[in-house]
C-alpha cells in the first residue's frame, strides 16, 4: 500500500558557537523532479543555539524536500548544521495541553491564575490558529512596491500578536535588504581630539556650542566637503560593519572597527551619561524628574527647549543605521519616546510614570481628594501652569499664571498638564523619528514592538555572566585554566555597571551582544600589578595570569573604568 507523508514540521538543530558555520539564512524549496517552488525563508537568529523550525504545515506531499544554506554569518563560506528531523502530520503536535495551564505552572502569570485550565488551553489553541491566519496574510499587508508605507495604522491592535508570528522575522529581513544601498565608494575618515571633549564634559558650562563634543566633532567631519561629495544614507547591507574612520588625536590607533565603535560609545555618553553626578555635556536630552527617585533612574527625554531639529533628525537616522547593523547607540529614553517614534499608541497612566512618577500620583490623588482637602492643600497658589521637563514654567490657558484652580475646574486642569507634558517634546521626536524612517522602512517599524526597536538599536542592557559566557572564545586558553575560572568568579562580582564598563574595554561595545576573545597576557606577566590590555578592534583581552581572583577582579574593575583611551607607542599621525 502506497502511503503520502504530509511534512508538519522540518526542523534544523544549530549552535552559535559554530561561529561563521552557523547558517544564517535557510530556504526550503519542495515539490516534483526539476519543478521545485520556495516554500519558506528563514533567518536564523545568530544566537540561537538549538531547534530553528525552517518548514510546516504542509497542505500536499512533497516528494522532494531541497534545504538551502543561502548565507551563513559572518559571511562564512562552509556550514555546519547539528541535526535534521522531519515531523510528519500523523504526529502533529501543537506543543501545548491544558496541564500547561495548571496552577503550579502559573506562577509567573498571576492574571492567569483562578482561570480554568482548559478555558485557557482552548484560548491558547484560538491564538495559534490566528497566528496561522495571520501568518499567510503578512505578505500581502506590506506592500512590496513600496516599503515606507504606513501599513498597520489601522489594525494596531493586532501588532501584539506579532510576538507570535513565524514569518514575521523574515518579513523584516527583506525589508531591510531590499531598501539597503551599496556602501559608500569612500570611508569617511574623522580626526576626533578626546582631550578637547573631555575637558567640554567636566565643564559644559564654559561652551554652549559644545563644539568640541566627539557628537559635534563627528557631526561636522561627516558633512560633505563640496557639493559633488555624496551624503551618507546610513542603509548600508548589514554586513558593513563601519560607518566611518576614527583617528583619534594623541591616541595611537589604527582603526579596523575599534574606534569607531568607541566614536559611538562616546557620543552615547555624551547625549545620555549613564551618571546621575555627569553634567550633561549637550543639549539635546534632559533627566527626567525620576532621576533621584528610585525609578527608571536614568532615563531622558528629548529637551523641548533645543531647535536644532537638523542634528535630532541625524540622532534618529544613526538609531536607524544602528538597527540595520551590528552596533548600538545607547540612549536610555523612556518608553513614551520609543512608542511616538515607533508609531505607537502613548497614554499617561502607562506610560508618563517613567517619567514623571511624583506628578503622576499628584495629579491622581488631586482627581479623587474631597473639596475641603483640596482648598488646604492648594488654597490659592495653584494656577493654571505647568514645569516641563526642561525647567520652563509654561501656562496651560492665556493668562493661566493669574488664574487660580478652583475645585470644580481641577479635572479640566489635570488635563491640561497631561496634555502639555505629553506632547512637550513633539517636536523634537518627530524629527528624530523623521531621520530614522529615513534609514529604517516604516513597515519594519511596524512589524516590530517598540521594546524591540529600543533592543535593536541599544543593545541588551542586562549583561549577565552566562550571557557574556556564551559570545566569549579562548585562543591558546584552555577554558578550565585557573586565569579564566578567576576572571568568571571575578564577573559574577561585578554589578551590571561593571560589567558593561569591562564590555566596552574589551569590544568598544557597552552592550549586548559582542564577542569577546581571550588570549593570555602578551607579555606573559605574572606580576600582581600588571592591568589587562585589550584590543577593541579585535574585541580581544589579553589576561595576565592573576594569583587570586579577587586580584583578577580589582584589575578588571580599575581598567574597565580608567583605561579607555587607545594608547600606543606609535605616531597618531602614522599612516
Amino acid at each position: 500500500t502506497k502511503t503520502m507523508t504530509l511534512v508538519n514540521k522540518l526542523i534544523l538543530t544549530v549552535d552559535s558557537t559554530d561561529d561563521n558555520y552557523m547558517p544564517k539564512r535557510v530556504t526550503v524549496f519542495g515539490g516534483e523532479g526539476d519543478n521545485l517552488k520556495k516554500l519558506s525563508d528563514v533567518t536564523i537568529d545568530d544566537n540561537l543555539i538549538g531547534e530553528v523550525c525552517v518548514l510546516e504545515d504542509m497542505t500536499a506531499h512533497l516528494p522532494v524536500i531541497e534545504v538551502r544554506i543561502e548565507e551563513c554569518r559572518d559571511e562564512g563560506i562552509d556550514v555546519r548544521i547539528r541535526g535534521l528531523k522531519i515531523k510528519s502530520s500523523c504526529e502533529r503536535d501543537l506543543g501545548l495541553n491544558a496541564d500547561v495551564f495548571q496552577s503550579p505552572n502559573l506562577v509567573r502569570y498571576p492574571r492567569l491564575e483562578g482561570t480554568l485550565p482548559d478555558v485557557l488551553y482552548r484560548r491558547a489553541l484560538v491564538i495559534q490558529r490566528f497566528i496561522s491566519l495571520l501568518d499567510s496574510l503578512l505578505p500581502h499587508l506590506v506592500p512590496a512596491w513600496d516599503y515606507s508605507l504606513a501599513t498597520f495604522n489601522h489594525i494596531k491592535s493586532i501588532k501584539p500578536f506579532l510576538l507570535l508570528s513565524k514569518r514575521r522575522s523574515a518579513l523584516i529581513t527583506q525589508c531591510l535588504k531590499d531598501s539597503e544601498t551599496s556602501k559608500p565608494n569612500f570611508m569617511p575618515r574623522l580626526y576626533i581630539n578626546r582631550r578637547l571633549a573631555m575637558e567640554h564634559r567636566d565643564n559644559p558650562s564654559l561652551d554652549p556650542t559644545a563644539k568640541n563634543a566627539v557628537f559635534t566633532q563627528v557631526y561636522e567631519g561627516l558633512k560633505p566637503s563640496d557639493k559633488f561629495e555624496k551624503i551618507l544614507d546610513y542603509r548600508w547591507p548589514a554586513r558593513y560593519d563601519q560607518w566611518w574612520e576614527c583617528k583619534f588625536i594623541a591616541e595611537g590607533i589604527i582603526d579596523q572597527g575599534g574606534g569607531f565603535r568607541d566614536s559611538l560609545a562616546d557620543m552615547s555618553e555624551e547625549l545620555c551619561p549613564s551618571s546621575a553626578e555627569c553634567l550633561l555635556p549637550l543639549p539635546f536630552f534632559n533627566r527626567t524628574s525620576n532621576q533621584g527617585t528610585g525609578e527608571a533612574r536614568d532615563h531622558y527625554v528629548p529637551n523641548p527647549s533645543c531647535r536644532e531639529f537638523h542634528k535630532f533628525e541625524w540622532i534618529g537616522q544613526l538609531m536607524g543605521a544602528a538597527l540595520r547593523g551590528k552596533d548600538f547607540l545607547v540612549l536610555a529614553l523612556p518608553g513614551l519616546v520609543w512608542k511616538q517614534l515607533t508609531g505607537e499608541a502613548v497614554s499617561w497612566s502607562k506610560d508618563f510614570p517613567a517619567v514623571d512618577s511624583v506628578l503622576v500620583k499628584l495629579l491622581e490623588a488631586m482627581e479623587v481628594m474631597d473639596q475641603e482637602t483640596f482648598d488646604f492643600k492648594f488654597g490659592e497658589e495653584l494656577v493654571y501652569t505647568t514645569l516641563l521637563s526642561d525647567g520652563r514654567l509654561v501656562e496651560l490657558l492665556p493668562g493661566g499664571s493669574n488664574q487660580v484652580v478652583r475645585y470644580q475646574d481641577r479635572r479640566e486642569f489635570i488635563h491640561l498638564v497631561q496634555k502639555a507634558r505629553l506632547e512637550e517634546s513633539r517636536h523634537q521626536v518627530c524629527a528624530m523619528q523623521a531621520g530614522l524612517v529615513k534609514v529604517v522602512p516604516q513597515a519594519v517599524l511596524d512589524l516590530l514592538t517598540w521594546q524591540e526597536v529600543e533592543k535593536k538599536v541599544c543593545g541588551d542592557p542586562e549583561i549577565t555572566v552566562e550571557a557574556l559566557k556564551r559570545l566569549t572564545r579562548y585562543e591558546d586558553l584552555e577554558q578550565t585554566d585557573v586565569r579564566v575560572q578567576y576572571l568568571w568568579e571575578a564577573l559574577m562580582n561585578f554589578t551590571n555597571e561593571d560589567r558593561s564598563r569591562f564590555l566596552r574595554f574589551v569590544t568598544g561595545r557597552s552592550r549586548l551582544p559582542a564577542p569577546i576573545y581571550i588570549f593570555p597576557d602578551k607579555q606573559g606577566s605574572e606580576t600582581t600589578d600588571a592591568l589587562p590590555q585589550s584590543s577593541t578592534c579585535s574585541s580581544t583581552l589579553y589576561l595576565p595570569n592573576y594569583p587570586s581572583a579577587k586580584v583578577c577582579e580589582d584589575k578588571l574593575r580599575y581598567a574597565a573604568y580608567n583605561c579607555v583611551a587607545i594608547d600606543t607607542d606609535m605616531s597618531p599621525w602614522e599612516e
